[in-house]
């Protein structure tokens, strides 16, 4: 099974970038002398969550979007935020509820179902999973990563006609991910046996993919496999 591509939300794009703050989650004291002291914006905040999820700091993450959903309990983005931090270090149960929290908060937050489709996927649920990928695509139909993710959960269910349908529709909606979709079509056919159409989207795959891309090496080794 491939991992599906989460979603996070971000509130702060039309706003100038915030001056650096460090936080260390190691010094509570100090932290929370900085952040219930409100001596750090809800801007600095979010621009150190970014950075420790970039880091792979999930911890120090969560200790700091605890702080964001106390000063706002109704933000259902920092629920969504949260909810992937849990996602990341495997607590798909936490991330569970913090995707819930997310959705009865705003019901409109295409990447919320998203995400909460993706718990279904880890915890074994694929058919409920395939529901909150309807009901994201209903919300935003030009959300490509959700695409993907259904068409890799079709996949998963052998489904592999219905599979290719939404990896062609999602090579409709743009460029952006185009050599992502070409894998993933290619890896279908590959499965299906067709490997004809499998080696050609392969190589559309790699042609799209820059060098360093994590999906470029799978690429290389699922043509590979077919090839050899």
């Amino acid at each position: 099974m491939n991992s599906n591509a989460l979603e996070s939300c971000d509130s702060t794009k039309s706003e100038p970038p915030p001056p650096e703050v460090k936080l260390c989650c190691r010094h509570p004291l100090q932290l929370g002398w900085l952040i219930e002291g409100n001596r750090i914006s809800n801007q600095q905040l979010r621009a150190c969550i970014k950075k420790k999820a970039t880091q792979e700091d999930y911890r120090c993450a969560i200790v700091l979007l605890n702080q964001l959903i106390i000063r706002d309990p109704e933000s259902a983005i920092d629920y969504n935020n949260r909810g992937l931090m849990y996602f990341k270090q495997g607590d798909y149960q936490q991330a569970m509820e913090d995707f819930n929290q997310a959705i009865a908060l705003n019901s409109h937050l295409d990447q919320a179902y998203n995400n909460r489709a993706n718990c279904y996927v880890k915890l074994g649920y694929l058919m409920i999973a395939l529901k909150d990928y309807e009901t994201a695509l209903d919300l935003n139909p030009y959300n490509q990563k959700v695409s993907i993710n259904k068409g890799i959960t079709l996949r998963d269910l052998e489904e592999y006609d219905l599979a290719l349908e939404t990896f062609d529709f999602a090579l409709i909606l743009g460029k952006t991910l185009q050599g992502r979709i070409y894998a993933e079509r290619g890896y279908t056919y590959h499965l299906r046996g067709d490997w004809n159409c499998a080696i050609a989207d392969y190589r559309r795959s790699l042609a799209n993919l820059p060098e360093g891309d994590h999906y470029h090496s799978k690429v290389q080794q699922w043509l590979s496999d077919l090839i050899n």
